[in-house]
């Protein structure tokens, strides 16, 4: 089942208010969820020009014609190593041209709130997470939930770990 992933509320006119209470050590199965996905350079897991990266990401969805579910939105990143982040967005089909990713299984979630340099903390914490409720973690995604603009301005960057189990 999907999860409401933002409230109603939207002050800045770019990224709505995120409801953190649903996704906080929860469980999430996905089935062939559809995502498209994009690979940026990292300097130790510091990803290099996402101002440019991912402008260019939603553009070739909307080139596509492609719907972004706004209310379900989805964008999880994972870094292979510290020299390169996967990107990962929802979207509603198939995009000709992007790599079209389906991730299935069942995840451990838990949120976090504060600046994206705490990711290596928080990656430690999850997975001590996952091990106290008596499983292993597979790969780790982070769901940014908006942009640094909107955080600063709601007063939050909440951060959701997605914990593959």
């Amino acid at each position: 089942m999907d999860k409401k992933t933002f409230t109603d509320k939207n002050e800045t006119g770019c990224c709505p208010v995120f409801d953190p209470k649903p996704w906080d050590e929860s469980e999430v199965t996905w089935h062939d969820k559809l995502f498209v996905k994009d690979s940026v350079i990292c300097l130790m897991h510091i990803p290099l020009g996402m101002n440019k990266f991912l402008p260019k990401m939603f553009a070739k969805i909307k080139e596509a014609g492609v719907e972004v579910p706004t209310n379900e939105f989805l964008w999880l990143a994972h870094d292979p190593s510290p020299w390169r982040g996967d990107h990962y967005i929802f979207v509603s089909k198939e995009i000709p041209g992007m790599e079209n990713v389906r991730i299935s299984g069942t995840f451990l979630t838990k949120v976090f709130d504060g600046s994206y340099n705490q990711a290596g903390k928080w990656y430690k914490q999850m997975l001590a997470y996952v091990e106290s409720k008596g499983t292993k973690s597979g790969k780790v995604y982070f769901f940014y939930t908006c942009c640094p603009k909107c955080a600063k301005h709601y007063g939050h960057n909440y951060v959701v770990a997605f914990a593959q189990v």
